[in-house]
């Protein structure tokens, strides 16, 4: 496993604040080593994350949520080898085929993404609730509460528009909203341990 690997399988660090702490070390460089270094450490890091979602169902960050569902299911079986496989095969081919689209499309991008205004924004934000509400597999009625809790949950903290704290409770950490990395962890990570603590497979002290 390489640096760029272990990023990725320390909780909360991400790609993202890999390359934030490490963007000091371009300075020195030119525009296309840069790049290349910055590239390579974030590529690393997205696919660091995989590991252990495979293997103990914790995910290393937020791209690696889905990791679990399957992936873990495969380390079960005994498969933990191929699955980590594939994991790596699948970063490799889906992000040279992005890098390779964002080339030709970027300007397009661009355009687009400035055109966003309210009204595009309030529309995606009820189209995904809506597609929440569809794809929930069972009662419709968890679903439809999930999305309420989730709404609930997304209103914690400073509001954007009037600087007001919400929900807080005088609580400083809750300024800034719930973060998503600490509510994933304690939904995949904690579960994960307390499920194996009442199978058995963690003895108790």
């Amino acid at each position: 496993m390489s640096d760029r690997d272990v990023v990725g399988v320390l909780p909360g660090l991400g790609p993202a604040g890999a390359i934030s702490l490490l963007l000091p070390l371009t300075f020195r460089l030119d525009i296309t080593g840069a790049l290349i270094m910055l590239a390579g450490i974030y590529y690393g890091a997205m696919y660091g994350g995989s590991t252990t979602a495979i293997l103990v169902n914790i995910p290393g960050e937020t791209a690696s949520v889905m990791t679990c569902l399957d992936g873990y299911q495969m380390a079960r079986q005994g498969r933990a080898g191929p699955a980590l496989g594939m994991a790596a095969f699948g970063s490799l081919i889906a992000g040279t085929i992005s890098v390779c689209g964002l080339i030709f499309l970027a300007p397009t991008l661009a355009e687009g993404a400035l055109k966003f205004g309210p009204p595009e924004y309030f529309t995606l934000m009820i189209m995904s609730l809506s597609l929440v509400t569809y794809l929930t597999r069972g009662s419709m009625i968890k679903g439809f509460m999930m999305v309420c809790l989730g709404l609930l949950l997304g209103v914690i903290g400073n509001d954007p528009v009037t600087a007001k704290l919400r929900f807080v409770y005088n609580i400083t950490a809750l300024r800034s909203g719930l973060g998503l990395v600490p509510v994933l962890m304690g939904l995949f990570g904690v579960s994960e341990v307390l499920s194996s603590v009442g199978s058995g497979k963690i003895e108790r002290s």
